[in-house]
């Protein structure tokens, strides 16, 4: 038995006028919303119930998903000042367990899902287990470096050519509840916001475990336009 928390906030700038009466999760993909691709993949992967993190046009999303097939419950994010802040708010639906944590324009197979849950739970002693996906450089992104199958450091959208890692944060951890704590006391980042990289961040500072999960089927995290046509053929090709 999982719970999922996924973050749904964002209005999505870069898809220009597509997101002018849709939240960006909310944009149609191969029939249905993104948020729904994701909500099935969470469920086929054994979660049970969800929370989604909503912002902008929060009445959308929550309409569109009242009768889902698991229980969602949803929590507003009125200001939105960043992914740390938004994931703080499921501290209370999340409870004392383990939690899978994604967002709700990152697409990825359950298979994945439950390899990270597996991941977490087969090391006792780590505190987060982080999916990564290898591209060339993860400027995009965020780049994370490891060491024996443990994260060391993860650098937060680092200049074009500055890595000298592949991989790249895929948007995707599975967390013990721990974070929370790391997440009531995370700085403002050098962008302005409450980020969730930060917290791992501490983790990391403070000597604790965070583990490395190698996504091993297709990924795409939509942020601008064209990426809605990539999703489209991943889905058509392999559903995820």
């Amino acid at each position: 038995m999982h719970k999922a928390v996924i973050l749904a906030a964002g209005r999505g700038t870069r898809m220009g006028t597509l997101t002018e009466d849709l939240p960006k999760p909310m944009l149609p993909v191969a029939g249905k919303p993104m948020l729904e691709h994701v909500l099935d993949a969470v469920r086929a992967a054994g979660v049970s119930e969800a929370l989604v993190v909503t912002g902008y046009r929060a009445e959308v999303i929550e309409e569109h998903f009242r009768e889902y097939a698991i229980p969602v419950q949803f929590v507003r994010q009125t200001v939105v000042n960043g992914t740390g802040a938004a994931a703080l708010l499921a501290r209370e639906f999340v409870g004392n367990g383990d939690f899978l944590f994604t967002f709700g324009d990152v697409m990825a197979a359950a298979g994945d899902y439950r390899g990270i849950l597996k991941r977490l739970a087969e090391d006792p002693e780590a505190v987060a287990a982080a999916g990564v996906k290898r591209v060339d450089d993860p400027w995009q992104g965020a780049a994370v470096y490891e060491r024996g199958g443990l994260v060391e450091r993860i650098v937060e959208k680092p200049p074009r050519g500055t890595s000298s890692t592949h991989w790249n944060s895929a948007g995707l951890y599975a967390f013990r509840p721990a974070v929370f704590d790391e997440l009531a006391r995370i700085p403002v980042s050098p962008r302005g916001e409450y980020e969730l990289t930060s917290a791992v961040e501490q983790f990391l500072a403070a000597g604790r475990r965070v583990v490395l999960y190698a996504l091993e089927g297709e990924w795409k995290d939509v942020g601008r336009p064209e990426d809605l046509a990539a999703a489209q053929r991943i889905l058509t090709k392999d559903r995820i």
